[in-house]
């Protein structure tokens, strides 16, 4: 059976969508933003904005029952792949090795005019 995971420590859903989804042994948490949980967007480049958005990605996986440590699969999505080394290093600092598999694109644009978003799956301890 799936179910909505919700937690205030982390921006609340825009429109029709949970924070992450629960099955069986498995996350599946929608791409964040760099927005805090009030909803206020944090100001500053591409590392500022990819802390916040792996807070929030912290904060629904542990009120999922799971963890940035249990995380086995990531997208990137960006709105300037110039910003991927800039981006890679926060990356770094938040995955430790067996690192996640991972996707990075370059976009279009983002909700909000952000510069990265992040989605995850993981699974549950």
């Amino acid at each position: 059976m799936k179910e909505a995971v919700h937690t205030t420590d982390a921006p609340a859903a825009a429109g029709p969508y949970s924070q992450a989804i629960t099955f069986g042994n498995l996350v599946v948490a929608s791409g964040q933003i760099g927005q805090r949980p009030d909803g206020t967007l944090v100001e500053g480049d591409v590392t500022v904005q990819a802390r916040q958005v792996l807070d929030n990605l912290k904060a629904v996986l542990s009120a999922a029952g799971s963890g940035l440590n249990r995380v086995v699969k990531t997208t990137v999505f960006l709105k300037d792949m110039d910003d991927f080394a800039a981006m890679n290093a926060v990356y770094a600092e938040y995955f430790g090795e067996p690192y996640p598999a991972r996707s990075t694109v370059q976009v279009a644009k983002l909700p909000r005019d952000v510069r990265v978003e992040i989605e995850v799956w993981a699974e549950r301890e």
